[in-house]
């Protein structure tokens, strides 16, 4: 497509010219690929010249001979540069060269390692024998997969609860591995990284056991830290490859923010509808598009938006919408559609954000910053994966970090990656993984320092207080009643899980935390998995299950409570100014009182219920800030203006500090109160959602200034009067917003950074 022209249509009308705030140009990458080594087999060269795989480029090259000569590896280069042809090649001569070698590749998704099966079966190699192992393989199949399968393709849930588990009958396969490959590394982060982590030092511990020996192979997008998240996803030492040789075609990245529609609140035009508008033209223009959304429900209103928008009938037809929660095989379905190009726009969660062939697109459409750089270029790469020019749009939402972003394009596109946080030390993750290891084999103290790191040994000394394992001939044993291993969702954030059930099903169709349970799954509550909605009809604190029931009002609801925080442990701390600057452990307690329903095309509130729920206490980790008396006189900040100034310079705050750490706002919370007992100064909280932490608030106090800086400029810029969601009014406030000064917010900010 001639992307330039499309932009120039796109903003002829002048009234639309100043919603383009940047265009980055990417040129066109056409280096020549090196020859394959002389000593590959050539049964499986011949197999990749039928591919269309004539040598491989430079950074393939590296790896590939870095796994061969037995050291591990993380490939962290860019979308479509062919990092899964790396492992491919390395097992494929396994296989051939070593006829009972076998081999492991874990994906993130299940989708994934359905195409990755399918990529694997194109070499046509009756050696390599592959299989994926997941929740959804049928129970009569498993056998013959652990018999007869060398290739394992499989998930980080599967491989906790069903081959670690189970080792026992995988222990012939463990034995033989050559290879174990984890694709997609970058989204192994936050809590869920962690416990993937510990997931896969459990998995080298029974390796070993069983006398095994494989290399290595990490795959990754693009991320500020590959070899930290590979030494700590793994324990191992890596070789490390990210100078990114594959070609690519000319692509024009533009920034598009969505127009003022009122000029006292500083509101915008939502950006699903601009994206749809942008999709619509797109398709008219006969540009094959993706549209990437952040929600489900968000994908299939932008699926319909631009059906209903486009000239075209019969490209009506040729429009679909993708996300979890549709039969496996409607997936499969519009993904070849979309491969072999019967469609000509699709509007996807960020399911299809990973590597699942798609084939070559024109144009992809970002409904909003996806939360990490990682994650943008995955979406914009999705288009031009092949050397035809392409266009990305990033159409801006109203909120902190989006409308900083418009202003501030050098951030995504002149500052390197986002680190990816993990913190495998966490004892919330730890400790449930001590006992999962006890379980699956008795662990000596040796054994748990050298995979599980040198908090083990406190870990489970915690875990025989409260007899759940037990130190005996040398080895710890789990006592427990019952297997650890369905107690332990390695996707939740730790503590006690609650199970989401269909009351007229009995069916399970979630699992949330303890400490976001109350302020999702209350009474009352609507709960929306996988775009659809549910009533929360009751709450079982003992059992700890929530019965919903299907529903499909038109409001939301939004839990109003009281949280307060205590300073644990103090870390460390730094002057910031005039502000001091501090992080270490704290204790949140947090009582949901109510909720509000609210207007889902409106926000008009409609409805508040009061609710009788117990407290909830979390120990976790933050980042606050204290402000001491002579810096709020300077600021100018009367009394009265105080309580409000803070809050909003919280609320900001917390929705910038994705720009420094691979975060959602969902993620962390915040507590401003004028005057904290611990103390006693005016005092502002940042601090991660999450039973011990996920490393999010630390990242924050070592990016204070950057941070900082960011919030005090959004403060200042945002074109609101007195405060809108592109500056200080949170979707998640438990005080509905109340109360919020957004003058005093950048007057405090300016001045603890400036001085002035």
């Amino acid at each position: 497509m001639e992307a330039q022209a499309f932009l120039d249509s796109l903003t002829a009308d002048p009234a639309e010219a100043d919603n383009l705030v940047h265009v980055e140009h990417l040129p066109a990458r056409d280096p020549k690929p090196l020859p394959f080594p002389d000593d590959l087999p050539e049964v499986l060269v011949s197999r990749l010249s039928l591919l269309g795989v004539e040598g491989l480029f430079e950074h393939q090259r590296a790896a590939l001979e870095a796994v061969r000569g037995g050291r591990n590896v993380m490939l962290a280069t860019g979308t479509a540069s062919g990092k899964s042809l790396v492992y491919q090649i390395a097992t494929a001569e396994s296989a051939l060269v070593t006829p009972k070698a076998t081999a492991l590749f874990v994906f993130p998704t299940k989708a994934l390692a359905r195409d990755q099966l399918r990529s694997v079966r194109a070499f046509k190699l009756p050696q390599v024998r592959a299989a994926v192992y997941d929740g959804d393989t049928p129970q009569a199949e498993r056998p013959l997969i652990r018999r007869n399968a060398n290739l394992v393709l499989t998930n980080p849930d599967m491989l906790h609860l069903a081959l670690l588990a189970d080792h026992a009958r995988w222990a012939d396969f463990m034995l033989r591995l050559s290879v174990v490959v984890i694709d997609e590394a970058h989204v192994l982060r936050g809590v869920f990284g962690s416990h993937v982590a510990m997931t896969l030092r459990r998995l080298r511990r029974l390796i070993a056991h069983h006398g095994g020996n494989p290399r290595w192979c990490l795959a990754s997008a693009t991320v500020g830290n590959p070899a930290e998240l590979a030494e700590r996803l793994t324990g191992l030492d890596v070789d490390v490859i990210e100078a990114d040789a594959a070609p690519r075609g000319r692509k024009l990245f533009a920034m598009w923010n969505p127009p003022i529609i009122d000029d006292e609140t500083g509101a915008r035009r939502s950006a699903l509808a601009e994206a749809s508008t942008v999709m619509t033209k797109l398709v008219d223009d006969g540009a094959r598009t993706i549209g990437f959304t952040r929600s489900r429900r968000a994908a299939e209103l932008l699926a319909e938006f631009t059906r209903r928008g486009v000239s075209d009938p019969q490209a009506r037809e040729r429009i679909r919408a993708y996300r979890a929660g549709y039969l496996a095989e409607d997936r499969r379905k519009i993904e070849q559609e979309l491969a072999d190009g019967d469609l000509v726009a699709v509007a996807a969660t960020n399911a299809l954000e990973l590597g699942i062939d798609i084939g070559s697109l024109d144009a992809a459409v970002l409904t909003g910053y996806p939360g990490t750089r990682a994650s943008m270029w995955q979406q914009a790469g999705r288009a031009g994966r092949r050397s035809d020019e392409s266009l990305a749009v990033l159409v801006a939402q109203d909120d902190p970090l989006d409308q900083y972003l418009a202003q501030h394009p050098d951030e995504l596109f002149e500052r390197p990656s986002e680190a990816a946080v993990i913190d495998p030390t966490n004892p919330y993750v730890l400790q449930p993984h001590l006992r999962c290891a006890a379980r699956e084999f008795p662990l000596s103290d040796a054994e748990a320092t050298a995979f599980f790191g040198p908090g083990a040994p406190d870990a489970l000394g915690n875990l025989a207080a409260q007899e759940l394992v037990k130190h005996r001939k040398e080895r710890w044993h789990d006592i427990g009643a019952t297997p650890p291993h369905r107690d332990l969702d390695i996707r939740a954030g730790g503590g006690h899980v609650y199970r989401i059930v269909q009351e007229d099903t009995g069916q399970v169709i979630g699992t949330a935390d303890e400490h976001r349970a109350y302020g999702t799954l209350h009474p009352g509550a609507i709960y929306l998995h996988q775009g659809e909605q549910f009533l929360v009809r009751a709450l079982d604190h003992v059992r700890r299950v929530a019965l919903v029931e299907e529903a499909d009002p038109d409001y939301y609801t939004q839990a109003r409570d009281i949280t307060d925080i205590v300073i644990v442990n103090l870390l460390d701390q730094r002057p910031l100014g005039d502000a001091e600057l501090c992080f270490g452990d704290v204790e949140v307690t947090n009582q949901v009182v109510g909720f509000v329903r609210k207007l889902v095309s409106t926000n008009e509130l409609i409805g508040q219920e009061q609710l009788a729920l117990p407290p909830v206490t979390l120990r976790t980790r933050a980042v606050w800030w204290t402000l001491p008396g002579r810096l709020i006189d300077r600021a100018g900040v009367a009394t009265a203006e105080l309580a409000g100034g803070i809050h909003g310079a919280e609320h900001c705050a917390i929705g910038l500090l994705p720009l420094v750490a691979t975060c959602d706002r969902w993620d962390i919370g915040g507590v401003s109160t004028p005057l904290h007992p611990d103390t006693g100064l005016t005092t502002i909280f940042v601090y991660d959602g999450y039973p011990g932490g996920a490393g999010i608030s630390e990242r924050g106090y070592h990016a204070a200034e950057r941070w900082l800086r960011a919030t005090a400029e959004r403060l200042r810029d945002c074109p609101c009067r007195d405060g809108c969601p592109s500056c200080v009014v949170s979707p998640k406030c438990g005080n509905g917003n109340e109360p919020l000064d957004k003058r005093a917010a950048e007057a405090l900010t300016r001045i603890m950074l400036d001085g002035r």
